[in-house]
């Protein structure tokens, strides 16, 4: 007989296999059907989205056998380890990361307490470790049979999530139904994706929506990926399906540091160091006609590294352009107006979303590329009376507050406000370039000349020369008033350069601006007009 069997306690064998059972039973999801549904809906289980999310091999889970501790309602019956939610610590491209996945097959994904806590763990052990967190977020909302402490619970949460605004990268995947509370953390985290047709996001559901108001709306209608993409803006992405989404994920994950106190990650990348035959296209891209457009991208997939480009909230505040690309390597955020959308006007939308992206680049230590053809910004009865001066003031409240290495390329239009904003020397940017068809002026010809000139026009109008008369005083205006040489003149702008080189001119500004050093005054912190 074994002292086992003598003392009555249980064999290294024993525990062994009861480690095993607890190991199988904590990674299994919920019930077969539950997961079957997922799947239906063209959703994945939380592990199946990690393991497509990590680098394989690499992940550590923590907590995978906590269980809730509520009494009530059933739940006592009802304990699964992990409570609803995996977390730990993973690789991306060798880089670590710190995840958690909430999972729709356990309680419909409901956050309790024991949830909460796991998941503030693990972000508290990120920004011990100073590493990214990337959430995936599928959840129905708050455990109704937990009351008051499932409240806390979203409290906490969103709470700490502030506290690590702009001390680690945090990236919101929106995987399913993501309500109420639930969606107060993920709009407050740096970047927010969300799925084609199976995620939506939105504080009160339709039933409440119909019983207090009497409307009748949809999912998709009141809180899906289109609307939060392209309408409201809360989305910075919006996927075709969950791989698309967690490979969005991957490749954000690349341009930015661990951390606030480390630099972005930089790629050795072979460049043509001479002018090439793309540089040249960049010559006859603008057009000869002020009113014409053209596509702004084209510059831009011109001035990056092969050509890469990650766009950031395409669909919304469309007459602007922000998004990650590289430069000799290096992670830049660039910021450029898209005059083949409203002349590349910035209205509210556009400003809000350039601002928030400029300060996202800045705690991130992104350098800043501004890619300039602004008419200024957009007039109008509805834009003012929707705050259009508190608000699109933000974008150069962002742009002079930012410290880190700044670089500005007018290419034709700089109008008015748009051309102070938008990266101009007096929000202390550090390098200005304009093209020979640059327009630096307080306003377009057009409107200038009916207004500098009103009684010659009306004389014009009434002898029959107004046409002859309009060409002549707009030459007159545009050699006098908005040539790029009259900005250099007075140092706004450093260099006036051919559009082929601007390639090679921006990565040399670059490079001489890597050690960039600003001291800014002492305090707690700014008071941007919200």
């Amino acid at each position: 007989m074994s002292d086992s069997e003598i003392t009555g306690e249980p064999t290294t064998a024993a525990l062994l296999a009861d480690l095993e059972k607890r190991r199988a039973a904590a990674l299994k999801a919920g019930s077969e059907r539950s997961v079957e549904k997922q799947h239906a809906r063209g959703k994945m289980t939380a592990r199946e989205r990690l393991d497509l999310l990590l680098d394989p091999g690499t992940f550590t889970e923590y907590d995978e056998f906590v269980q809730h501790r509520a009494t009530g309602f059933g739940l006592e019956h009802k304990r699964p380890y992990g409570d609803g939610v995996v977390t730990g610590i993973g690789e991306i491209d060798g880089r670590q990361v710190a995840v958690f996945a909430q999972d729709f097959t356990v309680f419909g994904g409901s956050v309790g307490e024991a949830f909460a806590g796991k998941v503030l763990k693990i972000m508290k052990l990120a920004e011990r470790l100073g590493i990214p967190i990337v959430g995936l977020n599928d959840s129905s909302g708050a455990r109704i049979q937990e009351g008051v402490v499932a409240l806390a619970a979203y409290g906490d949460i969103a709470h700490y999530s502030v506290k690590l605004s702009g001390v680690i990268p945090q990236i919101s995947l929106i995987m399913g139904t993501c309500a109420g509370g639930a969606a107060y953390s993920p709009i407050a985290t740096d970047f927010v994706g969300m799925v084609k047709d199976t995620s939506f996001m939105f504080i009160t559901g339709p039933e409440i929506v119909n019983a207090v108001t009497g409307a009748n709306v949809t999912l998709e209608e009141l809180g899906g990926g289109r609307v939060n993409a392209e309408l409201a803006g809360n989305a910075h992405y919006l996927a075709h399906d969950e791989k698309d989404l967690i490979d969005w994920a991957r490749n954000l994950i690349s341009y930015l540091p661990s951390n606030n106190m480390e630099d972005p990650p930089r790629y050795h990348v072979d460049v043509e160091t001479e002018v090439t035959d793309l540089d040249r296209t960049l010559d006859t891209i603008i057009p000869d006609s002020r009113n014409m457009a053209y596509d702004m991208e084209a510059v831009i997939h011109t001035l990056v590294d092969h050509g890469d480009f990650t766009a950031i909230s395409p669909g919304f505040g469309r007459s602007i352009i922000c998004g990650l690309g590289r430069i000799d390597g290096a992670s830049v955020g660039i910021i450029a107006n898209q005059p083949s959308v409203n002349a590349g006007v910035l209205d509210i939308d556009a400003s809000e979303k350039a601002a928030r992206f400029v300060r996202t680049c800045n705690v991130y230590n992104i350098p800043m590329l501004y890619l300039v053809d602004v008419p200024g910004y957009m007039p109008g009865v509805e834009q003012e009376s929707m705050g259009i001066i508190r608000r699109g003031a933000k974008l150069g409240f962002a742009v002079s507050e930012s410290t880190v290495p700044q670089v500005t390329v007018v290419l034709r239009k700089a109008y008015g406000g748009g051309y102070a904003v938008m990266g101009s020397k007096h929000a202390d940017v550090d390098v200005n370039l304009a093209w020979p068809t640059a327009e630096i002026a307080v306003m377009g010809g057009q409107g200038a000349i009916l207004l500098m000139f009103r009684n010659e026009m009306q004389r014009a109008k009434e002898e029959g020369r107004e046409a002859e008369t309009k060409a002549k005083l707009l030459e007159v205006y545009n050699e006098s008033m908005t040539s790029p040489y009259l900005a250099a003149a007075r140092g706004y702008v450093d260099a006036v350069i051919p559009p082929r080189e601007t390639r090679l001119r921006v990565a040399n500004a670059f490079r001489t601006l890597a050690n960039k050093r600003v001291t800014v005054p002492v305090r707690k912190h700014s008071n941007i007009p919200l």
